[in-house]
Order: C-alpha cells, then sequence, then structure tokens
C-alpha cells in the first residue's frame, strides 16, 4: 500500500511538474495587423504582464499584417501547436474575412484552439455635431424617406463598422450607402469635415471627439449603456435588438494545443486582465473585459461565424 501510495503521489507531482514546465523556450503572440492599433496594444499588454502572472517566460510580439488578417492567421494555424506561437486578433480573420475571401489557407473553426477573448467593445452611431440628426428617429425618418441618400463611412469594405451599418439597414429594412475609406483615419476626417453623413464607429476611436464635442452620438451597440457615455441610448433600448454588435480581442492557438499549456494559459491571462493596472486603463478607452473560458469562446466563435455569414451573404457584400 505504500508504493501504491508513493508512486501516485511521484505520479501527480511529475504532471505538476510538466504543467508549470511551460514556458521554458520565447512565445510569440502573431498580431495580424500593424502596430498601434487595438489588437497590437492588448497583445503588448499581455506580452509584458504574463510573465509576471506565470512565474516567468518571454513574450514577443509579431506583426503579420496584410489581407484584412488572414496572411497572419494563415501564419498561425502553420506554427507548431506546443504553445510557442499564440494568435492574438480581432474578429476579422476569425468570423469575417473567410466570408469575404476565396482560397484562404486556414479554417477558422477547425485551425485553432480557441483560449479566451480578451476584450470587446461596442460600436456607436455617431454624426457630426452641426448633423440635422439629433436621435436614431431621426436617421431612420430619413432613410425610409429618401432610401439610399444617406452616407455612412467606414474603414473599409469588411470592417466592423461596415458590417454594423449592413446590419442596421438590414433590421430596420432601411438603405443606406456606403462609403469605404483605407483606414479609420481618413473616414474620420471626412466625417468630421461633414463630407458623410454617419458612420458606426468603435467607441475607442469615436470617444475623443465625442467628448470634444465634434460628433453626436445617437446610440450604442452594447447591450447595457456605457459608463463612458451614459446618455447614449443602446439600440436595445430603442427596439432594436438584432443591433447589438461588439467588435473583440482574442487569444486562440495553432489547434493541438495542449491541454495542459491552455489552461495555465488561460488562467493567466485572466489574471492580466483583472489586475486593477490593466484593467481600469481598459475600461477607460471603452474596453469591456471578457476572459471567458475556451468552451466558452468556442461557442461564441461558431454563433458569430454564422451570424456574420448571413450578413455578409444578406446584404451581398465583397472584399472589393
Amino acid at each position: 500500500m505504500k508504493k501504491v501510495l508513493t508512486a501516485l503521489l511521484f505520479g501527480a507531482a511529475a504532471l505538476t511538474a510538466g504543467a508549470q514546465a511551460w514556458p521554458t523556450k520565447p512565445v510569440t503572440l502573431l498580431v495580424p495587423f500593424p502596430p498601434g492599433g487595438s489588437t497590437d496594444m492588448i497583445a503588448r499588454t499581455l506580452s509584458t504582464k504574463l510573465p509576471e502572472k506565470l512565474g516567468g517566460g518571454t513574450f514577443v510580439v509579431t506583426n503579420t499584417a496584410g489581407a484584412g488578417g488572414t496572411l497572419g492567421a494563415a501564419a498561425a494555424k502553420r506554427a507548431a501547436p506546443d504553445g510557442t506561437t499564440l494568435f492574438v486578433s480581432s474578429l476579422g480573420p476569425f468570423v469575417i474575412g473567410p466570408h469575404l475571401m476565396k482560397g484562404l489557407a486556414y479554417d477558422p473553426l477547425k485551425d485553432f484552439d480557441y483560449v479566451s477573448v480578451a476584450v470587446q467593445a461596442p460600436n456607436v452611431l455617431a454624426v457630426p455635431a452641426n448633423s440635422p440628426f439629433h436621435s436614431v428617429k431621426d436617421v431612420l425618418a430619413h432613410l425610409k424617406a429618401q432610401p439610399g441618400k444617406m452616407t455612412f463611412a467606414s474603414a473599409g469594405n469588411g470592417t466592423s463598422d461596415h458590417l454594423t451599418a449592413e446590419l442596421f439597414w438590414q433590421e430596420t429594412a432601411t438603405k443606406g450607402t456606403h462609403v469605404p475609406y483605407k483606414g479609420g483615419a481618413p473616414a474620420m476626417q471626412d466625417l468630421l469635415g461633414g463630407q458623410v453623413d454617419a458612420t458606426f464607429m468603435n467607441i475607442n476611436t469615436g470617444l475623443p471627439n465625442i467628448k470634444a464635442g465634434k460628433l453626436r452620438a445617437l446610440a450604442i451597440t452594447s447591450t447595457k449603456r456605457s459608463p463612458l457615455l451614459p446618455d447614449v441610448p443602446t439600440m436595445e433600448e430603442l427596439g432594436y435588438k438584432g443591433v447589438t454588435v461588439y467588435s473583440w480581442q482574442a487569444v486562440a492557438a495553432p489547434k493541438g494545443l495542449p491541454a495542459d499549456i491552455k489552461a495555465k494559459l488561460h488562467q493567466g491571462i485572466v489574471a492580466v486582465l483583472n489586475d486593477p493596472q490593466v484593467k481600469q486603463p481598459l475600461l477607460d478607452l471603452g474596453f469591456e473585459i471578457v476572459a471567458n473560458t475556451p468552451e466558452q469562446f468556442t461557442a461564441f466563435q461558431a454563433s458569430e461565424f454564422a451570424r456574420w455569414k448571413k450578413v455578409i451573404e444578406v446584404g451581398k457584400i465583397t472584399a472589393d
């Protein structure tokens, strides 16, 4: 009996030691976008704080941009599933790009192990401060009276702001005109200048100009009002529950990540995101902390994939 007990204890200790061994090599956080954006910021926050929460390790951010993030996703898929490469991305390569581009070198439903959605942020329907539209009711009245006349800017075809506008039109049986730009900065510039009528911009992007009185926020796509914009009603409040939308940043890994590494990584991510030095600055920027489980992320990925597939097909949206 003593020998059996000793063997069991030894086996448990070996398993624990194995689980604690990772990371023994530098870990690459692969971001499929250029430096400077929200996804890059989340990845760099994790790379800085994970060693502290995991008791060691080196985490390095690598930016592999191109084709709306799908080049980076393909590179992440090809990496060894040993915990030395993690994929930190927004929703685009996970649930939008696959419906817009043909011949992708990865399958987002099969080629990744989903670890956690780190953060999410809603979009805001915003118009210039001197706009004649003071409410969603005003916007809908105009869209119904003059279909296709009202212009909605976006950072490009297939982006979150574009697809939110398309979803809004589908849910309200209206139609505006989409004006795609090559990035968020020129879209913002023309919105502020009155060259376009409106946009569904991410709260992180719009907040400074809304606070400065240069833009008027008409509605927000979150499930409840944002503490940063407490006077702005949600789409759900206004009766449009189908227009509840979040952009999000998440962590995944090449398919086949060992369970003990996945569990330790998830625990570290949750600890980082709930660290007061990390959490409050993110909340101040308009992010909401999600930090869900691998199982929750997997289910969420599938539902988001189906949702945006329908919006893209109904709207006949292409990447061009």
